[in-house]
This record gives structure tokens, sequence and C-alpha cells, in this order.
């Protein structure tokens, strides 16, 4: 049976952040972070979870900022507030305080852009992150051709009139997101870049990232994380050791997958979730002490 526990972490510009520990009887005495994406909470990750915890790891689930049980933030903020405050906090906590010595890192789109963002600022922590694992993520490769780049456009504008951007009711857990909060996400699709605050280029310094990192993406999910969006995220870490996991039908996949199904469905439970457990292992340093 699975057991949950909610730690709440402090952030320096004084949020409250929900972290979630969730086991079972079984323990090896490992650690898994996983963090979600835009309209999420912990939610997203209870199917993935409990598969892991079953297999005898400890995950620890972050709840962004205004999702799930963490603080509902009266402040303006986006991806980039996420990476510089709510999981510097959650990270200090579990190695400073739990006392973690490694982990290895799960996300779902926004999830896997945070976690970059913050990595490329904590370098110290690269060290202590056996792998990764890549749900649905990518940054500014969403509008290649006219057709998306016309629906991210216009997702933008109606956003900015209404100063939120709706949720798509299909695989969304929570209603919208603040057009602030989102932002950034719109103008790296539109530009094709990944830039932050003061002109910082996290794309430029994506490569200093070498963790093993597995992305899997889906030929449904062809708007939020097109496969040519997820690819270019993953080969701007330039690193051979990394993978690209596509998913199809024609691949030989049970479906084509979605932006909420790749992590959410019966279908991903049977094939992906194993999939993870073995790019685990596969990555997880023996000789290191948990």
């Amino acid at each position: 049976m699975l057991k949950e526990q909610l730690y709440t972490i402090k952030t320096a510009d004084n949020e409250n952040i929900a972290l979630w520990k969730l086991s079972s009887k079984i323990d090896l005495g490992k650690h898994i972070f996983l963090t979600h994406g835009a309209f999420s909470n912990k939610k997203t990750f209870i199917g993935i979870a409990s598969f892991l915890c079953d297999k005898g790891f400890t995950c620890w689930i972050m709840e962004w900022r205004n999702h799930g049980e963490s603080s509902k933030s009266v402040k303006k903020f986006n991806l980039e507030t996420v990476a510089k405050y709510d999981l510097i906090s959650t990270f200090n906590f579990l190695f400073n305080t739990i006392g973690l010595k490694n982990i290895d890192c799960l996300t779902h789109s926004g999830g896997g852009i945070t976690l970059t963002m913050f990595l490329i600022h904590n370098p110290t922590y690269k060290s202590k992150i056996n792998s990764i694992t890549l749900f649905a993520v990518q940054a500014f490769g969403a509008g290649t051709d006219v057709k998306s780049k016309i629906k991210i456009l216009m997702g933008k504008y109606i956003s900015a009139l209404i100063g939120k951007v709706p949720a798509k009711r299909a695989g969304s857990i929570e209603d919208s997101e603040n057009y602030y909060t989102l932002k950034q996400w719109f103008d790296w699709n539109l530009n094709q870049n990944f830039v932050g605050e003061n002109n910082f280029d996290y794309l430029e310094k994506m490569q200093t990232i070498k963790i093993p990192i597995l992305s899997i993406c889906a030929k449904g999910d062809d708007f939020v994380a097109p496969r040519k969006g997820c690819e270019d995220f993953l080969n701007a870490f330039n690193n051979t050791e990394n993978k690209l996991y596509f998913c199809s039908k024609e691949n030989g996949n049970l479906e084509d997958y979605n932006h909420s199904r790749i992590i959410l469905s019966r279908n991903s439970q049977k094939e992906l979730y194993p999939l993870v457990l073995d790019w685990i292992h596969e990555k997880s340093n023996v000789n290191k002490v948990y």
C-alpha cells in the first residue's frame, strides 16, 4: 500500500511549496524526484510513482507554487521563478535536511524545462543526479511550421487579452494558468530561443548538463511537445548518452499518445513505465551510496 507524507518547504520569496514523499513496504534506499508542468499537480505522477514505489523506490513529488497543496501565490510568477525558487528550496531540503546523497529525476512537460533551468543555475547538484527522464518536454521547438506558429500566436494573443491560459479539459488537472506564467513558453517557441531574465541564454548553457537523459515523446502530442521540439531540446544537451524514444502505432506502440496520456494512461503504464525503470537501473551508479 502506498504511503504518503506531505512536507511544506519555505522558499526564499516566502511561498510554501508542497513536497510529497511516496513510499511502499519495499525500500531499496533509492530516491526519485518528480515535478509536473502547467495545469497539473502531484496527480500527474500518482500512476508512475505507485509503479516505482512498488519496485522499491521512494518518490518525492514537488508541486509548483499555486498548484496542488502549495501556497496560492498572489505574486506573478513564471517558469523561471519555479526554477530559481521552488526547485532550489526543494533540492536544498532533500540533500541538506533529509540527507540524500543521490537521486534520479522524472518530469513531465514544463517540469523538465524548470529542472533544466535550475541545473544551469545550480551546477553543484549535477553530480548528485544519476539520470533524468523527460516526458513530453520541449521549450523552443513547437512553432517550426506556419500552422503551429499561428496557433501559438493566437494562443498568446487570446491569453494576453483574458489574462490567463485556459486549460484543455481532456487530461488537464488544474483549470488554468496565469498568462504571465506561460508567456515565456509562448515567446520561446515563437522566437525559437530559450532566453530568460536579463537575456540569460539557457540554450547556450544546456550543453553543460551531462546527466544521461531519456526523452519520451509521442506522435499524438503534435502541438505542445512535438517530436521535432523534443528532439531539438534533447540535442541541445549535446550528450551522445542521451536517448529519444518516440511513441507511435507505426513504431509498435499501443497508441500515438497525446500530451497527458503519455504519462497518465493505462497503456503508458504497460509499455512506458518499464522503459523508465530500465533507464534508471541502467544509469544508476552502483558505487554511489544513497
